[in-house]
């Protein structure tokens, strides 16, 4: 099964902590991806051994695909994501709401 969700993709938020939250796609890990803007704090022990500073962190939060949708920036809201095949044979991603091909 082809992702729906690719790396740079406008997403937004359904549920959790950042519900709403619209930002670009960083990383995808297999099922889960990383938002711009949707971070959280982690508390790191210091290692002098290997020269690390202890504190609290802040990282990208890692979440789950089925957690985000794809932005539609005409809607202005979460859509779904759906598959074309064009003329010459290319598979292209397209908005189920109004059929419009996500852009490249």
């Amino acid at each position: 099964m082809a992702n729906k969700i690719k790396s740079n993709d406008e997403v937004i938020i359904t549920t959790g902590k950042h519900k709403g939250l619209v930002g670009r796609v960083l990383k995808v890990l297999g099922e889960r991806v990383h938002v711009e803007g949707a971070m959280v704090k982690k508390h790191v022990k210091a290692n002098p051994q290997a020269n690390k500073e202890g504190g609290i962190l802040e990282i990208p939060a890692n979440i789950h695909i089925s957690n985000v949708n794809i932005y539609n920036p005409v809607s202005k809201k979460a859509d779904k994501v759906g598959f074309n095949v064009l003329k010459d044979g290319k598979k292209v991603r397209i908005f189920k709401s109004n059929k419009e091909q996500i852009d490249q």
